[in-house]
Order: C-alpha cells, then structure tokens, then sequence
C-alpha cells in the first residue's frame, strides 16, 4: 500500500514577512545612528557603544544582539563583556568612510520610505503617489536637484547600489563592433566610467541635466578618464539624444508611465545607426510575475513615489522596443534582481 508523506505546513514564512519591519526599522536605525560607521573604526564594547550613541540601558543588549543575529555585527562574550564588530558585508558597504557605502539609500529609506509605505493602501485605492506631493510638497527628484548638496549625496547613493550593475555589465556585454556610448540619466558618469575603464576601445558619453555635470566631471577626473568620457548636460525629455552606436539607461523608465517609456525608446531608436544597441539596466521582473520579489517591491514604490512610474517584464519592454522598431531582446542577469535588457536596431 503507497503511503504518502504529508507536506508540513507552519506559519513560519508569514510571521517572518508580516513582521518583517521590525528587523527593516532596526536596520534603518543603526544606519541612521552610524552605528557600522562607528565600528569602521575599531571593535567596541555594549558599554562604549551605548556612551557614544546616547542609548538607554533598557534596551541596548537587544538592539545589539538582534543586530548579530541578523548577520551585521559579530560579538565576542555576552552582555556586559561583550564586544562587537561589523560583519565583512557591514564594513563594505555600511561604513560611509568607504567608497563602497551603500548606505544612501538606506538613510533615504528611513527618513523619507518608511512612513510612506504607511499610506501603501491608500495608494493602492487611489493609484496617486504618497510621498511629499501628496501634501503640497514639491517632487523627489525637484527637491534634490535643487539642492547641491542632497543631489550629491543622492548619486553617490544610486553609485553605490549600482556599481556591481555597471562592472559586471562592462565586462560581460560583447562591445567588439561597437566604437561609442551614451549613458542617458549617466548621474555621475559611474556607468560610462566602467565601460571606458574595460573597454579600451570606446569612447563614451554620459548626458543628465546641468546640474549633474559638475558632480559627473570631478568623478570622471578623478577615475583620470576625462579624455575617454565626455560629460554633456541636456533633458531626455526636450532633447534629442546624442548619437551613438550603444545607448544605456540605468534605472530611468521605471520613473516614468508608459507614454514617455515609449517616447524614450523611441529617442533612442533615432538615436543608434542601425546594428546600435539600446540597453536598459532595471531590476527586470520575470516574465510570469512570480520569482523577482524586490522588481516587484520597486514597482511598488515607484507608486508611493511617482505619478505613473512602474517596472516591467521582459515581455513588457519587448512590446515597447518592438513598436520603435527595434528587433527581438535578450536578457543578461547581472547581480542579485538586476538585468540588462539588450535589443538591437
């Protein structure tokens, strides 16, 4: 007689995501506090960190060790002998003394996401942002470009997200029949850098707006690429693209709705001589809508913070690019959710 084993079922999965914001506000904090920058500088006991971050005694312990169980700090002894270190990934990337900080977006997360996520159901009854617009506020994107000092710190946090993107993209993308780039939305020319930096032979071009130029220019001479990447200022919207055999977008369309998705495409496609490459570097959701958890998130917010913005399948962009005329696409995973969606004129 067949027995069959019965599939155990518990509640592990749902407590652990319906509680997830505990661990995500933790998290936020320390960043917020500088606590993994603190310990960029050397191991400190419970007691020292307490003194140097104004903490009560009630809950330090649990704050710190919550941090160790999550895998961001490392201890040695318990409670009053203990003393704590960042994990290796910690001290990467959450230590803002290096330039692999990735913390930007973290520090952006709790001041700004975090209670806007609290109005997600009314956003999802409304369809409308629910960020600062939503009570007169000005737009994200108004709101840093108009101040030299949030922009700044904006790019260099998107750089950091996206550094990974951009090295693996300029090392594995084939650039043998291509002679030049333009990285539209180039920031601060991160992206333009890397190809110049592994691909000997191209010459690349990053174009964002004016007030982008003078952050890109300092990043580039300092890379010593300036006579390799030219920085050139325009608005993607109002101007014609510069001409080039590859044009890149990194994480530009899923601002915006599906009219100006089609729009940019477009420049593009009028942009490239035929054989050109349009590549589009976006956390692209699988096509059946199921395994891209965090492309999904991200849609999500590009609600909370945008007025049409979305992110897309595979399928999605190839009916966008198929309609400017480009040819079929193909996808190149880069690192974790991230691909390039490459399609040629």
């Amino acid at each position: 007689m067949e027995t069959t084993a019965k599939t155990k079922v518990d509640p592990s999965k749902i407590m652990q995501v319906g509680t997830g914001f505990w661990a995500s506000k933790t998290l936020l904090t320390a960043v917020n506090m500088e606590l993994f920058t603190i310990l960029g500088k050397r191991e400190l006991s419970g007691a020292e960190i307490q003194s140097r971050l104004g903490l009560h005694t009630r809950s330090l312990y649990d704050f710190l060790d919550v941090l160790v169980a999550l895998g961001f700090l490392k201890r040695t002894g318990l409670k009053e002998t203990s003393i704590y270190k960042n994990a290796e990934d910690t001290d990467l990337f959450l230590d803002k003394n290096k330039p692999s900080y990735v913390g930007g977006i973290l520090e952006m997360c709790d001041s700004r996401l975090y209670p806007f996520w609290g109005d997600l159901e009314e956003g999802l009854k409304t369809g409308l942002p629910q960020n600062e617009t939503k009570t007169g506020g000005k737009p994200i994107f108004e709101i840093i470009y108009a101040n030299p000092e949030k922009l700044r710190e904006f790019i260099g946090a998107m750089a950091g997200i996206q550094m990974g993107n951009f090295m693996a993209f300029a090392k594995d993308f084939d650039f043998s029949k291509y002679k030049t780039l333009c990285d539209i939305g180039g920031a601060g020319g991160f992206l333009a850098a890397q190809v110049a930096l592994n691909n000997q032979h191209i010459q690349c071009t990053s174009f964002d707006l004016p007030a982008v130029e003078p952050i890109a220019k300092e990043n580039i001479k300092n890379m010593g690429l300036d006579k390799r990447v030219n920085v050139r200022s325009g608005d993607f919207f109002t101007d014609d693209f510069p001409k080039a055999d590859v044009i890149t977008m990194g994480n530009i369309l899923h601002d915006w709705g599906k009219a100006d998705k089609k729009m940019l495409i477009q420049k593009a496609y009028e942009a490239l001589p035929k054989g050109g490459a349009l590549v589009v570097i976006e956390n692209i959701i699988d096509d059946n809508r199921s395994e891209n958890a965090f492309g999904l998130l991200v849609s999500l917010n590009m609600m909370i913070e945008t007025s049409e913005g979305y992110d897309f399948t595979a399928a999605d962009f190839s009916e966008l690019a198929k309609e400017a005329g480009f040819g079929q696409i193909s996808i190149m995973p880069l690192t974790g959710p991230t691909s390039a969606a490459i399609t040629i004129k």
